[in-house]
């Protein structure tokens, strides 16, 4: 009888280990139409995001003046931009000098000074009178004038370019030559005071000089209306829209972790592509410009216009890659557990030295071991919240929620770690 009994047990056992056998060797039911709609979504939204990341930034920055204005005001003080300047004010001036008559037409008692002017400059006339009125242009543009002139310029610039571009207000508004230009007239005037102040009174008979330094040139600056004004009305909601794609795949996806980390880092790899591009067109669009205009002044405009553009971009990458690394580090692979465990062990050890040194929670010890799932849902929601409310966050503060994430995260864990002293952690509450 034991050995039947025995038999019967080990046939069961027997039976048991095949259909077990039976069941990891059977494939997992699969949802394909819904994995081939979460996939569908997930490449739309990362698909959307560079086109979301642009739109941003047209709505925000070629859309709002102030804004615009705050991005373009330190070119004032750029190197480029100013020598630039400099040597246009100075051709132009240059055109309305009669250099044979500058002489006869100087007053006698201020000829010595005029010649002692340029005779420091050495070389022949032509020259020495341009070497002189550079001088005098390249110190209106170092000065605090300039950056008013600068900015209240590129304040009447930038309407006139949204309504070209978006085709509000009146039809006398026009982009000439495909051209966005800063007309540097109170720049020539102010250059035409330090010259007759400095003895050369003939620059006082220059008539009003209108000349324009470039801002933005483009032969396709005149087609993109419609696509400006779709940018502009979708700043807000394509980014959104983008958004809810990949969590919307997210959700329809049947390994939702592993789902996670393919849509963080697709989006930032999205991002990373539209970074490239801005740095490759900024190639392009510098070979394409005349001769007449600065490369270098010309670089730190399209710098400058774009650098909201750029740390939008880089925040993005950045925050992919937070959400990747979080949700790979949640996951069941060894390494990630790993990991985990030493996190934990580490901040163990610390709560065990402290209750050895005579640390007590109290109450609160309890009440985040009993609670401790809410509070890290509550802590992550509150990070999400601060960033969504942060005004244009960076990639510095992605890194930095992140890390007080972690920060918050170990201390709950220290707080609601058992005690090196049960007995003593239950006198205190008793």
């Amino acid at each position: 009888m034991p050995d039947e009994n025995q038999n019967e047990l080990a046939a069961l056992r027997a039976r048991v280990a095949a259909l077990e056998g039976e069941a990891a060797a059977r494939p997992a039911p699969r949802h394909r139409g819904r994995s081939f709609l979460a996939a569908v979504l997930i490449v739309i939204g990362c698909v959307l995001a560079p086109l979301g990341i642009v739109a941003a930034w047209t709505a925000d920055i070629v859309g709002d003046t102030d804004r615009y204005v705050s991005t373009v005001a330190p070119l004032a003080s750029d190197a480029d931009v100013q020598a630039a300047v400099a040597n246009r004010v100075t051709g132009a001036v240059m055109e309305h000098i009669d250099l044979e008559s500058l002489l006869e037409g100087v007053a006698p008692d201020q000829r010595p000074l005029l010649a002692k002017a340029l005779g420091k400059l050495g070389g022949s006339l032509e020259s020495a009178v341009s070497s002189f009125v550079h001088d005098k242009a390249q110190e209106v543009v170092a000065s605090d004038a300039f950056k008013t002139v600068w900015t209240d310029a590129n304040r009447a610039v930038h309407t006139s370019v949204v309504r070209a571009l978006t085709g509000s207000g009146d039809g006398a508004v026009q982009i000439n030559n495909n051209t966005v230009t800063v007309d540097l007239a109170p720049v020539i005037e102010r250059v035409k005071e330090r010259l007759v102040d400095a003895g050369l009174t003939v620059a006082g008979k220059i008539p009003e000089i209108h000349t324009d330094f470039t801002v933005v040139k483009s032969d396709d600056i005149g087609k993109v209306k419609t696509g400006f004004r779709l940018l502009q009305v979708m700043g807000l909601w394509l980014p959104v829209l983008a958004v809810l794609l990949v969590v919307a795949g997210v959700l329809l996806s049947t390994h939702r972790r592993r789902t996670v980390i393919a849509s963080a880092i697709g989006v930032a790899v999205a991002a990373l592509v539209l970074g490239i591009a801005l740095t490759v067109f900024r190639t392009v669009y510098l070979n394409a410009l005349p001769d007449t205009v600065s490369q270098p002044a010309a670089g730190s405009v399209y710098d400058a216009l774009i650098h909201f553009l750029r740390t939008t971009v880089r925040m993005v990458v950045t925050l992919g890659l937070v959400v990747a690394l979080a949700a790979w580090l949640t996951g069941p692979s060894r390494p990630a557990v790993v990991t985990r465990r030493m996190w934990n062990s580490g901040i163990d050890a610390t709560r065990a030295a402290a209750d050895r040194a005579g640390l007590r929670t109290g109450p609160v010890g309890p009440f985040v071991r009993g609670h401790r799932t809410w509070i890290t849902w509550i802590l992550v929601a509150v990070a999400v919240l601060v960033y969504v409310l942060w005004d244009h966050p960076t990639a510095w503060v992605v890194v930095g929620l992140a890390l007080a994430l972690l920060f918050a995260f170990a201390v709950v864990r220290f707080l609601g770690a058992e005690p090196a002293d049960a007995d003593a952690e239950e006198s205190v509450r008793a």
